[in-house]
């Protein structure tokens, strides 16, 4: 099995399970290893008092991404922190795809930006995440 076959495989067995996800109705693309995209629509139910999307869907969108693109090397791979900035609003009927790409992997500590942008390919959020590797695989 090569790369790209282990990091669609290491998907499929994560989507399998992430109830979260589906919830949100986020959508997931694993494309390569050490990368991922995770895409939703802002919901009436996700917008806050201010008309724009709660900060906590973002976090929650750029973490799936994050999450799918450090678990590609069939290894349970958790997170061991996180930050986001919010550079602009995301409305509703807005669809934000967050973008999430290897910075550094070495031994069992990874790095990981993610970018979300709307429809209009606008930067709504930045995120950066720092990643840990169990031993234990995805699958068999």
């Amino acid at each position: 099995m090569d790369d790209i076959q282990v990091a669609k495989k290491s998907a499929d067995a994560m989507w399998a399970n992430d109830d979260a996800a589906k919830a949100l109705g986020i959508r997931i693309d694993v494309s390569r290893p050490g990368h991922a995209e995770a895409t939703f629509e802002v919901r009436p139910d996700m917008v806050n008092g201010h008309h724009v999307c709660h900060g906590g869907f973002l976090f929650a969108l750029a973490d799936t991404a994050f999450a799918f693109a450090c678990n590609t090397y069939n290894r349970v791979t958790f997170a061991s922190g996180a930050t986001i900035d919010f550079l602009r609003p995301a409305k509703l009927g807005d669809t934000i795809v967050a973008s999430a790409s290897e910075v550094h992997r070495g031994g069992r500590i990874g790095v990981y930006d993610v970018v979300c942008r709307n429809q209009h390919g606008e930067p709504i959020a930045t995120f950066r995440g720092r990643s840990f590797a169990t031993r234990e695989p995805l699958f068999e």
